[in-house]
This record gives C-alpha cells, structure tokens and sequence, in this order.
C-alpha cells in the first residue's frame, strides 16, 4: 500500500552528495515543488474549458461560420480525435524536451488556439485554430499523471484527485459561465470563447521558472528507481500488457460515457418534460459532482491493493443512473443527475489507476499515452451512435439501452485493469515465456 506523504531523498543518494550540494537541493526542492503543485493545478483546469466554453454557444458558432447541421454535429467529435493523435507524441516528446516545458508548450497553445479560433476567420480557420488548442491539451492530458508519478511518487492518490478535482472545476466553470461572460462582453460568441485565453496564460507562469532551471529541479528530485526498471522501460513494449490493454478499453468506455452524458442529458430530460434553464442546472450538477470526488476517489484508490470494487461502486451508481432515466426522467431527475456525476468519476480513477500501474514515469508516460490515445479513439462512436438512435426510434429508449450495456463491460474491464500488478512485470513476464 502506498502510503500518503511528501517523498523524502533516500539515505543513499543523500549520502552520495556533498553536503554543499544538499543545502543547495534543499530550498530548491521546496519552491520548485511549490511551484508543480500550482502549475497542475493551473494546467489541470485548462484541459476542458476549451470545449465546453464551445458546447455553449454552439448554435451561435454555428450560425456566425454558417456551419452545417452536420459539420456542427461532428465538432463535437473532434476533441476525443485529437486527444488521440496528439496524445502519442507526448512521450517522445517528453524524453527529449521534458514533461515541465511540453506542459509549458502545450499551456500555450491552448492560449494561442483559444485566442485565434474566435477571429481567424472561416470554418477551416475555427477549426485549424482548435485543433491547436486541444493538441495543447491532449498532451498534457497524457503528461499530468507523469508528473505526479515524477515529482509525488508516494502521493499519487492525493495529487491526482488535486489535478481532477481542478480539472472538473475548470470545466463546470466554463459550462456556467461562459454563456454569462458573453452576455457582459456586449453579446458576441467571439469574445465569450476569446476570454478563456487568460486563463491559458496564467497557467503558462508557473511552468517557466522550471523549464529554465530543469537541470536544478531534476537534480534536486531524482527519481529512485532501479537499473533493471530503466531497461524494462526503454524497451517496454506497451502493447504487450494486458493491464495495459483493460485501462485503455475502461478508459474508452468511461469517456463515452462522460460524452454521452455531457452531449444528451439535458436533452433527455428536457424531451420528458423539464424546463430547459431546470436541465442545463442539472448537467450543471452532474459535471459539478467530480469536483470533490474526484479528490476523494483516488485517494481510497491508493489504499486498496485492487481498486475493482470502486469500479464496480461506480457502474452500479451508472446504472441506476440510467434505469431511472428509463422510467421516472422527470421525477427523479435530481437523483439520476446526482448518480450518473458519481458514475463519471471513473475519470479520476482511470488516471489514478495509469499512475499505479507502473514503476517510473517513463513507463508511466508510455502508459498514459496509450491508454489514453487508444481510449479515446474508442469513445469517438458513443455519442454519434446515440444520435443515430435517438433519431431513428424517435425515443430515449434504444440509447439508454446502450448506455446501460456499455455500462456492464465497462465493469468488467475496470475490474481487471484494478489488479496489483505493474506493465513492466507483464511485459517481462511475457518476454521470458516467449
């Protein structure tokens, strides 16, 4: 069981450094982590607002470009695209650039795509514009668990929930506020996308002082980890874990699940006959309930050796989630929002699980990457399909019965991907049968 406090040099490589050089590492150690704990936090709550800022003035982007119906329909599937194309590059990049300056890097695309998409002009331009944002995001989406595994090796579970509970809070903050925001900006869906930017460039500030002295910083937070463990990950073929596989899968389907609730709740319960202002509030609560959960789960996470049971909790409360849905949407609609915002907590714990499942950064960089490129190609389809139900059945009863199937091996993988055991031991496991 990990346990849950600050990570402290061993006596070995304490003993191997001058004592010069230890007071030296001393007060660097202590701003630069100061420091990481704000940038994450920072970068945590930019990973989101640039789509759900985009979710709420969609209609008034679609008639200011004159965008189709269907190209309008298939923006909502370019995030989970690009988060898979540029999710693979975030590791080589890493190694060459470091995690620190490729957050930095991506922070400020995230400001420069934010900035320009509004008044770049055209369909091709707004979208060029946030396919820059969200390669920005995409790899810090994969590079934020390596940084907690790099900098809080023995905190994983109390800093991922930090970076997910800031990360919900960013993207509550943009479903509440962006439509409130253009309104006082004079009306213009230009200025309420625009405004998002200043968040991006704020999160940018911390981040540079560590670029510039990353041979201090790393000097100063070496990571103890085995010769044998660097060999494995060097040649670490990802691919050939199964745990590597069943977090990408569970990964997958808990981020179709989130998209399927973000893109149709409210228009479910708006069909059963809720005001409109009633169901955006309750979407509102869904997203709302990860942002002290998700700095709950993981940290139970990290105390169980196998974290399937909270897997299974999770998919019992989506289930419920979505029966109801089936027969009372009106009536209990309060408690279904409250249930499926505990199902879509699977998020944080997903990413707890990426960070547990491997000895190093490096493999947990190579993990992240995979499980979330491959994961996010698998959540593409969900939402489409839902529509394409929706709209031929004329009612929410075929899709809540996707909903609810996808729930069950969603389970079922989490379950196996939840066991005590690393990719690095698979794989080698695996080597030596062969």
């Amino acid at each position: 069981m990990a346990s849950e406090k600050t990570p402290t040099m061993t006596p070995t490589a304490t003993a191997s450094a001058p004592t010069g050089d230890a007071e030296k590492q001393a007060p660097t150690r202590a701003w630069a982590t100061r420091l990481v704990i704000v940038g994450i936090v920072l970068a945590a709550m930019n990973l989101r607002p640039a789509i759900t800022s985009l979710g709420a003035l969609l209609e008034e982007v679609r008639d200011g470009l004159g965008m189709s119906g269907t190209l309008a329909g298939l923006l909502t599937s370019v995030p989970p695209l690009c988060f898979a194309i540029f999710g693979v590059m975030a590791p080589r990049l890493a190694k060459r650039f470091g995690p620190s300056a490729v957050v930095c890097v991506g922070m400020a695309a995230i400001a420069a795509g934010l900035v320009l998409r509004p008044f770049i002009g055209g369909t091709a331009g707004f979208l060029a514009a946030t396919a820059l944002a969200l390669a920005g995001i995409a790899v810090s989406n994969v590079l934020m668990p390596v940084i907690v595994k790099r900098w809080f090796p023995d905190r994983v579970g109390s800093m991922t929930g930090l970076y997910s509970m800031a990360l919900a809070l960013g993207t509550s903050l943009a479903a509440a506020l962006t439509v409130p925001v253009t309104d006082g900006l004079g009306g213009r869906w230009q200025s309420g996308l625009a405004v998002w930017a200043v968040l991006a460039v704020v999160a940018v500030i911390p981040w540079i002082p560590l670029v510039r002295d990353r041979s201090r910083t790393a000097a100063a937070v070496p990571e103890h980890v085995s010769a044998a463990v660097r060999r494995e990950d060097d040649g670490l073929r990802i691919t050939s874990s199964p745990t590597a596989w069943a977090l990408a899968v569970f990964f997958g389907l808990q981020a179709t699940a989130a998209y399927i609730t973000m893109g149709w709740m409210p228009q479910i319960f708006r069909d059963a006959g809720v005001p409109a202002g009633e169901a955006g509030v309750l979407l509102a609560v869904t997203m709302a309930m990860g942002v002290p959960l998700a700095f709950v789960i993981p940290r139970v996470a990290t105390r169980l050796p196998n974290q399937g049971p909270v897997v299974i909790v999770l998919g019992a409360c989506g289930l419920a989630g979505y029966a109801g849905l089936f027969l009372a949407p009106a009536g209990g609609a309060w408690a279904w929002a409250l249930l499926l915002g505990i199902s879509n907590c699977a998020f944080p714990l997903a990413l707890t699980m990426v960070g547990m499942r491997a000895k190093s950064s490096v493999g947990v960089a190579k993990l992240s990457a995979f499980a979330q490129s491959t994961g996010y190609l698998i959540s593409i389809p969900g939402p489409l399909l839902v529509g394409v139900l929706y709209q031929h059945s004329g009612g929410w009863g075929l899709p809540l019965a996707l909903m609810a199937g996808l729930m069950v091996p969603q389970i079922v993988i989490g379950t196996l991907a939840g066991r005590n055991r690393t990719v690095e031991d698979e794989v080698a496991a695996k080597a030596a049968a062969a």
